[in-house]
């Protein structure tokens, strides 16, 4: 796999440093988890990897060129970002909301062609939400929209997928339907780097899990087989049993507290 990531001895924050030393690296097709608590710093280095906060030190590196130097649509063509929260009190159409994706893609004040508008419905149809394009988002339930949200990161054509914890809010159901939908885009050769409060989640699906604690990150390449119950313990100050399961001619494992 290429790496097309690079994380330098990074310290970002807004006044003051949240997050310090932060070093590793992302290849196409990467799941990386960025497990935490609240507060420890998870959203705000997002926010960092995606050029909306500046970093009190240190770079990221994208295909060995500082973000910093890019202008808004260079760095939108291959950084593609969802916040938290999206909500929109326009009547925005779901096929409104995908075709914004390509922005960066336009002319100063035109507005999108028609080749842009049939990449958006392909975005759509490669997640199974064309049913969706003429719905209004604000109608849509917190799945639909996250589910509109990356089909606009798809249209956005980048190869970078920034997430700041796209399962909160949602029922267990439709998690493990955004789960299996960003599997599928890792295996297209997007590099995927998500916030999460859910461990299991880095163990299912994470190829790499970034651990951050009192300012600092730990990087676990493979999370399955490296996670150890200190290193979650550590994170949540919980006590946390990992257990091992056979699911599918597959080991899979889940953590419980106690």
């Amino acid at each position: 796999m290429r790496k097309i990531l690079r994380i330098e001895s990074l310290d970002c924050g807004y006044k003051n440093i949240i997050v310090k030393d932060i070093s590793f690296t992302g290849e196409e097709g990467d799941i990386i988890c960025i497990l935490g608590s609240n507060g420890s710093g998870k959203s705000t280095l997002i926010k960092t990897l995606a050029g909306l906060l500046v970093p009190h030190k240190g770079q990221v590196m994208v295909n060995n060129e500082n973000i910093r130097s890019w202008s808004w649509q260079k760095r939108a063509k291959n950084i593609a970002y969802i916040p938290q929260y999206f909500n929109s009190t326009f009547q925005f159409t779901g096929l409104d909301i995908v075709v914004m994706g390509r922005t960066s893609y336009l002319r100063l004040g035109l507005a999108p062609k028609e080749s842009d508008y049939e990449i958006a419905k392909k975005a759509m149809e490669r997640l199974n939400i064309s049913h969706l394009q003429d719905r209004i988002y604000s109608s849509m339930s917190g799945g639909e929209r996250q589910l509109v949200k990356i089909a606009q990161a798809l249209a956005q054509e980048a190869k970078i997928l920034l997430m700041d914890e796209p399962t909160n809010n949602l029922d267990f159901g439709n998690q493990i339907t955004m789960l299996n939908y960003l599997k599928e885009l890792s295996e297209m050769g997007i590099l995927i780097i998500m916030a999460t409060h859910f461990p299991d989640q880095a163990l299912s699906y994470g190829t790499k899990a970034l651990l951050v604690s009192q300012g600092e990150g730990k990087l676990v390449i493979n999370p399955r087989e490296n996670i150890v119950e200190e290193d979650l313990e550590k994170l949540y100050d919980l006590q946390i049993k990992i257990l091992d399961y056979h699911i599918n001619n597959e080991n899979r494992k889940v953590c419980v507290p106690f």
